[in-house]
This record gives C-alpha cells, sequence and structure tokens, in this order.
C-alpha cells in the first residue's frame, strides 16, 4: 500500500507528532511505503490566491475552482501544489494527522485542502462522491484533543456531537472528492492524561493501524438515487 499522510502540528515534540512518527513507523514495518508532508515543518503556504496560477484563463476576474481546472490542465498551478498533487495521486491512502482546533482542523491544513484538492482532478461537475477523482482511494484521520468523551458524545453534552464537528472535513472534503473515509482514530484528553494512559492511546493507535482492513467506511450518498441536477429520485 502507498501511504501519503499529512501533517499539522506546530510542536514537533507534541503526542500528536509523536503519533504521526507512529504512523511511519507502524507502515514501513508493515512493508507499505509512505510520502509525508510535514505543513509546519515545510512553511506551507494555506492562502489560496492568483498567485496559484502561472498562466490563469482569465487573469481580470478569479473563479478559484475554474483556474484550478485549467491550471491542472495546462500544468501551470504553483509548484508547491503541484508537488502534493502529484503525492496525492501516488497513494492508495492518504492519512491526516491533526489536532482539533477550534472545532475543526488547524487552518494550515485547511489551507492544503482548499489549495490541493482541486477542480478538474478531485471533483468537478457530476463528479462526487462515488463518482469523485479519489475514488478507489482510502483516507483517515488521526485526531487529537484536549476534552473527554463526555464532552462530545451527543446532541446534549457539553460540546455538542463530535462527528457534527467533523462532518465538513470527513463528508464535505474527503468524502466529496470520493475517498472511502475510514472512521478516525481520536486520542482523548491528551494533554492532560498521565505517561501511563498516554502509552496507552499510543497502543491503540498502533492496533488500529495495523487492522484498517476490517474497518468499514463512513456511508454518506449514493449518487445514482440522484438525476444530473441532484435531485432526488423517486423509489
Amino acid at each position: 500500500m502507498k501511504v501519503f499522510m499529512v501533517c499539522a502540528h506546530p510542536e514537533p515534540q507534541s503526542f500528536n507528532a509523536a503519533m504521526a512518527r507512529q504512523t511511519i513507523e507502524t507502515f514501513e514495518a508493515a512493508g507499505h511505503e509512505i510520502k509525508v508532508s510535514d505543513l509546519y515543518e515545510m512553511n506551507w503556504n494555506p492562502v489560496a490566491s492568483s498567485e496559484d496560477f502561472s498562466a490563469p484563463k482569465n487573469e481580470d476576474y478569479l473563479v478559484y475552482a475554474l483556474e484550478q481546472r485549467n491550471g491542472f490542465k495546462t500544468d501551470s498551478l504553483a509548484p508547491d501544489i503541484q508537488a502534493e498533487i502529484a503525492k496525492l495521486q501516488w497513494c492508495d491512502l492518504l492519512v491526516l494527522n491533526f489536532p482539533l482546533f477550534w472545532f475543526s482542523m488547524p487552518a494550515i491544513m485547511k489551507g492544503w485542502i482548499d489549495r490541493v484538492f482541486v477542480s478538474g482532478l478531485c471533483y468537478g461537475g457530476l463528479r462526487i462522491y462515488d463518482k469523485a477523482g479519489m475514488k478507489g482511494k482510502k483516507a483517515l484521520v488521526n485526531l487529537t484533543l484536549g476534552g473527554q468523551t463526555h464532552m462530545f458524545d451527543g446532541d446534549d453534552s457539553i460540546h455538542g456531537n463530535l462527528e457534527d464537528m467533523l462532518k465538513p472535513l470527513l463528508r464535505g472534503s474527503l468524502g466529496y472528492v470520493g475517498f472511502d473515509v475510514l472512521p478516525p482514530f481520536i486520542g482523548w484528553h491528551i494533554p492532560y492524561i498521565s505517561q501511563e494512559d498516554r502509552e496507552k492511546v499510543m497502543q491503540e493507535h498502533k492496533d488500529y493501524l495495523l487492522n484498517l482492513d476490517r474497518l468499514e467506511p463512513l456511508h454518506f450518498v449514493d449518487t445514482s438515487k440522484f438525476d444530473d441536477h441532484f435531485h432526488k429520485l423517486e423509489n
């Protein structure tokens, strides 16, 4: 299996970074190939702009998705974007490794998605979900956060459902472009637990990685049940 991991944590000594290193070690020990983009280490530019296109189709008015499509077709995307796209096309499994920031992913990772999930390759027109460009590939989120499970376990919990917070990523980004999205691995309450408990989480994480084939991907939508304007067909 070819694995592409994208990491987004500002502290190399963090538990989240240790989890990323374990991901590399576990997959390599199992005989898989892995490539890594550490966004903070790369000083990744998260800002989508006209600078991403060296030969824009419309120099007077930026429609970012249309310029992505043209840039991909004409091989005129910014070099940093092209390098990430090459890894995305190469991989069988995409792993996103990050801590929860403000009920979401870090801005630097959101910016990676904005710039790398390009129209024309990943999606476009009717090519969404099970018809999109990343169909046949899998995606996994490795997530750490400070809260405890009871804070995120339902609509009436203090923070609401963690599933709702992750929906824009799991469905609106990964699922939308065609990935088979695996249930995320979550390291709970990490800044506040004991070293012994941290070691337990690391072992759980390693076991999780070694048993990905047993996981059932999340289900989002079957596009065959909708017409070309995305109205739901009658049963």
